[in-house]
């Protein structure tokens, strides 16, 4: 899988921007990337170090729409850590 087939989008939400100051980065990633893959993809895409990395996978919800049923796609999230001399991964231009 390539690095960025592997992050899929940052998780911009109140929350993950409280983690940001603690070096702490959130992203929606591939449902089959696993650990090892996500630290390799962060490490290449931003250039940045990693210590840690946290997942979450979440089951799609179930929808109605008319008659018509089914289930959203499910959906896998992952919280990076970085090491402490690491730089800072920069999502907005500065203002």
């Amino acid at each position: 899988m390539e690095a960025r087939d592997v992050i899929k989008r940052p998780v911009i939400t109140e929350r993950s921007a409280d983690l940001m100051e603690e070096k702490k980065y959130t992203f929606e990633v591939d449902v089959k990337a696993n650990k090892t893959q996500i630290l390799k993809a962060v490490e290449e895409i931003f250039d940045v170090q990693v210590a840690k990395v946290n997942t979450m996978n979440y089951k799609g919800k179930f929808r109605r729409f008319g008659r018509y049923t089914g289930y959203k796609p499910d959906r896998k999230k992952a919280i990076v850590t970085l090491t402490p001399d690491s730089e800072e991964i920069e999502f907005f231009e500065g203002a």
